[in-house]
C-alpha cells in the first residue's frame, strides 16, 4: 500500500511538473506582451498580435494597412533557446533576423542585433493605457533614429 501511495505521488509530481514547464503562459517569460495591439498613425492602420507563450516559445504577426492596401506584414516570434531569449523577425516573410534579448524587467524587455543595419534594438514596454514598442538603429549622420510605436488594446 505505502508503494502504491509513494507510485501515485510521484505520478502526480510528474504530471504536474511537466504541464507547469511545458504549457505556462509565461515560459518565456513575456506573458504581458500576448494580446492584440493596435494603433493608427498618418493614416496607417498598425497592429500585432501576440499569441501566450506555450513551451518555449510566443508567436506573432504584424501588419500595416493604408487605404485599405497592406503596406508591409510580419512574422514574428519570441523563443527561448539553451540559456538565451531571442526574438524573431521575418519581415514580409524574408528571412528570419535575431535579436537577442539584452536586459528586461518588470513588464518591459530589450533584444538587440549589432550585425543587422536597421534596426539594430527592438524595445516593448508595458504602460498603464496599452503597449510602448520601439525599433531604433543608426540614422542620418550617424544619430540614432528611434521609431515608436504606442499601441492600445483592439476592440
Amino acid at each position: 500500500m505505502r508503494m502504491l501511495k509513494l507510485l501515485a505521488l510521484g505520478t502526480l509530481v510528474a504530471c504536474t511538473t511537466g504541464a507547469t514547464v511545458a504549457d505556462s503562459p509565461a515560459a518565456v517569460g513575456l506573458d504581458w506582451l500576448a494580446g492584440h495591439w493596435c494603433m493608427e498613425s498618418r493614416g496607417e492602420f498598425i497592429e500585432e498580435h501576440w499569441l501566450p507563450s506555450r513551451g518555449d516559445v510566443m508567436l506573432g504577426v504584424g501588419r500595416t494597412v493604408k487605404g485599405g492596401k497592406t503596406m508591409n506584414f510580419e512574422f514574428l516570434r519570441i523563443e527561448r533557446v539553451a540559456t538565451s531569449t531571442n526574438y524573431v523577425a521575418q519581415p514580409q516573410g524574408a528571412a528570419p533576423t535575431v535579436f537577442r534579448m539584452t536586459a528586461s524587467g518588470a513588464n518591459w524587455a530589450r533584444f538587440e542585433n549589432p550585425e543587422h543595419d536597421f534596426p539594430k534594438r527592438v524595445e516593448y514596454r508595458r504602460t498603464a493605457n496599452g503597449m510602448h514598442a520601439e525599433i531604433a538603429g543608426p540614422g542620418k549622420e550617424g544619430k540614432e533614429l528611434v521609431i515608436p510605436f504606442e499601441y492600445r488594446a483592439c476592440d
